[in-house]
């Protein structure tokens, strides 16, 4: 039976309920909360998330290098040994953050949101920029 047909049957302000349940339930493998392992990209809740083989300092290099490379404008950062920030904006006025978190020595967590929202294709194609940063 199809959410419209079921509409029928309840109560006018039940169905609201209920449908903006339906919207907002979890679907897919994206909103399953398994983390990528190293090499792996998945694109959760509006960032893309992946995780390098390289050290804090190389990844936030590659994503220094992305921002030049791709002629956005810096406009905050901040980084520490284990955590790091980056936020820029493209010629258009979207907003690019960059969030960094040390896994192991070797391993860095990447994380790549464009907008408030996202946008998959736009972070992917920033993320291959700090890939070949790598």
């Amino acid at each position: 039976m199809t959410f419209a047909a079921l509409r029928r049957f309840l109560v006018p302000g039940f169905s609201l309920i209920v449908g903006g349940l339906l919207l907002t339930a979890p679907t897919g493998c994206a909103s399953s909360g398994v983390k990528p392992g190293v090499g792996t990209v998945a694109y959760q809740h509006g960032s893309l998330v992946s995780q390098v083989a390289a050290d804090m300092d190389a990844t936030w290099d590659a994503c220094l290098g992305a921002v030049k490379r791709l002629e956005f404008e810096e406009e905050t950062s901040a980084k520490d040994a284990l955590e790091a920030t980056l936020v820029a904006r493209s010629a258009t006025d979207r907003r690019i953050t960059f969030a960094l978190r040390r896994v192991s020595e070797k391993v860095t967590e990447v994380r790549i949101r464009v907008g408030l929202f996202g946008d998959e294709h736009f972070a992917r194609e920033v993320h291959e920029s700090v890939r070949k940063g790598l």
